[in-house]
């Protein structure tokens, strides 16, 4: 008979919150239960224990520390994760003392998440095979774990209407993420409207996102409903979140929270039913701290964050690319030679995807025959011809002392990531891709760290 998959308990008084929560949980291969309040948590609790809780600090009546005291009552050795807002990172720290196993801020990092619930449960619990995607369209190259990992993710939030962050150097292929996003979600047959915050006009942002009646100012000759009213039964993808004036922020806020938009020179307000997917490439946090973006903002679009790793950390992504590009812009297959190949696989992509694809543009335009060949690549590129391999073999990998000293670090932490990551002086999220490659690594060349 198969063994029952384990059962995690997810509390949150955001239906949304809770949704995504146990999609993700499911995808994991547990068995997601969901609890609106405090109350109905400890009322489960007491009649099935689960193997472990998922519980949000804000809930209405009873709070989740208050719920903590109850739980510890009930079963002493109940793993608990706090799900917890910047606002209370003190509380929560506090709330270790009182029986918390670990604490997660949000916007929660579903990465960090997957890791925080194996440290409780143990790694013998972890499903050996990877979490089901949907069909990747042909657009999309992923080959690279990072990439899989992002798909993986993605496929566990589209189905949800909760705003998505997404994180990425410029160039990493963020539109594309949003693109999947859309397609994967109950939204496909409706627009996907994209827009660039930092390429719109400051004067007539309110208007491009909001639209504007006839009249409302000058110039304004005729009605345009905006960016939301386009978007409306589909997905509107803002790129460059940050970009976005400080005095429209709090009109977004409001769309978000009301599902309603009022048009620059109407007073009567619209109703829209838009889901958001923004992007950016700056640091959002540090933007609140210095008061050039708005904390509410802020976490009302960053339900569920989503960073994209810099293509120099996705070796397995570039030829891939490489090949995809070539036929999109011959039209038919074009080889690359075995030298170019170590051009590309040698060169650091600071550019990332946009730089790889307009590097193998130029190339199919100067390539004469059907073999690409490293004069045909940018100067840059082609100057690592010869000294490749030895780059390329210290592209995306850890050095041996970094290797050691990040398990050494994790052993001496008793295999806590985020006491590591704090010793280490780096985010969690880098701990564990780092983590990875080491895994990878040894799947390929065995344990030694010789």
């Amino acid at each position: 008979m198969a063994e029952q998959p384990r059962t995690i308990l997810v509390v949150d008084d955001e239906a949304e919150q809770r949704r995504l929560l146990g999609g993700f949980v499911a995808s994991l291969g547990f068995c997601a239960e969901e609890a609106a309040s405090a109350e109905e948590a400890l009322a489960k609790i007491a009649a099935h224990r689960p193997d472990m809780v998922l519980l949000d600090v804000r809930l209405p009546g009873m709070s989740g520390i208050e719920a903590l005291t109850e739980i510890r009552k009930l079963a002493a050795n109940l793993p608990v994760l706090l799900i917890t807002a910047h606002a209370d990172l003190r509380q929560a720290v506090a709330a270790m003392k009182s029986g918390a196993d670990d604490y997660l801020a949000k916007p929660v990092d579903l990465d960090e998440l997957e890791a925080a619930i194996f440290d409780a449960l143990g790694a013998e619990g972890k499903p050996s095979d990877g979490r089901p995607t949907p069909s990747l369209p042909s657009w999309f190259v992923c080959h690279s774990a990072g990439m899989r990992r992002v798909a993986e993710t993605a496929a566990v939030v589209a189905p949800s209407d909760a705003p998505v962050l997404i994180l990425g150097d410029s160039g990493t292929g963020k539109d594309l993420v949003a693109r999947l996003i859309h397609e994967w979600s109950p939204r496909a047959a409706g627009p996907l409207v994209a827009a660039n915050c930092a390429s719109l006009p400051e004067a007539l942002v309110e208007s491009e996102l909001f639209g504007h009646t006839k009249g409302a100012f000058t110039g304004a000759s005729q009605a345009r409903q905006g960016f939301f009213r386009a978007a409306h039964g589909g997905t509107l993808f803002l790129d460059e979140i940050g970009e976005l004036p400080l005095h429209v922020q709090p009109k977004l806020l409001r769309a978000l929270e009301s599902g309603e938009i009022t048009p620059v020179g109407s007073d009567a307000p619209v109703r829209v039913d838009t889901r958001l997917v923004a992007a950016t490439n700056r640091d959002l946090a540090k933007e609140v701290e210095e008061g050039r973006f708005r904390e509410d903002l802020y976490y009302r679009i960053n339900v569920i964050e989503l960073a994209i790793p810099p293509l120099v950390e996705r070796q397995d992504d570039i030829l891939p690319l490489a090949r995809h590009f070539a036929v999109e812009f011959a039209g038919a297959p074009v080889r690359l030679s075995p030298q170019a190949v170590q051009c590309l696989l040698a060169f650091s992509w600071p550019g990332n995807v946009r730089e790889l694809r307009n590097a193998i543009q130029r190339a199919c335009l100067l390539c004469r025959g059907d073999v690409i060949l490293p004069e045909h690549l940018p100067p840059k590129v082609a100057a690592l011809a010869g000294g490749g391999a030895a780059a390329s073999g210290r592209v995306g990998r850890l050095s041996q002392v970094e290797r050691a000293t990040i398990l050494a670090t994790l052993a001496e932490c008793g295999g806590n990531r985020t006491h590591a990551a704090k010793k280490l002086g780096i985010s969690r999220r880098a701990l564990i891709y780092k983590l990875r490659a080491i895994e990878a690594e040894q799947a390929t060349n065995g344990p030694s760290l010789s």
